[in-house]
C-alpha cells in the first residue's frame, strides 16, 4: 500500500469514493464537473491543504494501475490555541465499501495522524455525521474522544433566505 497525495489523475477514484459509501462507484462512470476541478486545484495549491489517498498496485507499488482504496482530506488550521501551534482536520474519510474490514481505515487515520505530529500540529480533529454510529465506534477505538458537540449552518440557497 502507498500513502501519499491525490493527483488530478485519483480524481474520479476519489468522487467515487465520495458519491457512495455504501457501494463500489467504478471511477470510469464519474463525471469531473468544472466545479471539482477547481475545488481539487485549490487544495493541491494549498500548503495547509491535502487530499490524501491510499492505493494499492499490483505489485504493492504505485503502479499506474494502482487501485484508490481510500481517501482523506487533511487541513492544517492555524490558531492561538494549542500553545499557537496548528490543528489538523480530518474531512472526506472512505474506505471502498468493498475493502472494509481490512483495517485500511485505521491505516488511513494512523498515517494521517503521523503527517500532523511531524508538521508539529497540538491536535487531530474530525466530525462525523451523527448517523453514522459505526463510524463513531471506528474514531473511538482509534483513540479520538467525544469531547465537542458540533454544529453547522449551511449557506446553500434557502427560499426563507435574504
Amino acid at each position: 500500500m502507498i500513502f501519499r497525495e491525490a493527483t488530478r489523475q485519483d480524481l474520479p477514484a476519489v468522487l467515487a469514493l465520495l458519491a457512495d459509501e455504501d457501494e463500489v462507484v467504478d471511477p470510469a462512470s464519474v463525471v469531473v464537473d468544472g466545479a471539482s476541478e477547481r475545488a481539487f486545484a485549490s487544495i493541491a495549491a494549498d500548503a495547509r491543504n491535502e487530499m490524501l489517498v491510499l492505493t494499492d498496485g499490483p505489485d504493492g507499488t504505485d503502479a499506474p494501475d494502482a487501485v484508490v482504496l481510500g481517501c482523506l482530506q487533511l487541513t492544517y488550521i492555524p490558531g492561538l490555541g494549542q500553545g499557537g501551534r496548528e490543528r489538523a482536520l480530518v474531512e472526506a474519510v472512505r474506505v471502498r465499501a468493498d475493502r472494509r474490514g481490512e483495517g485500511l481505515g485505521a491505516e488511513l487515520i494512523r498515517l494521517a495522524v503521523v503527517r500532523a505530529r511531524e508538521r508539529g500540529c497540538g491536535l487531530v480533529q474530525l466530525t462525523s455525521n451523527k448517523r453514522r454510529t459505526a463510524a463513531h465506534r471506528f474514531y473511538e477505538r482509534l483513540g479520538f474522544a467525544r469531547s465537542h458537540e458540533g454544529f453547522k449552518l449551511s449557506l446553500a440557497e434557502r427560499p426563507d433566505a435574504k
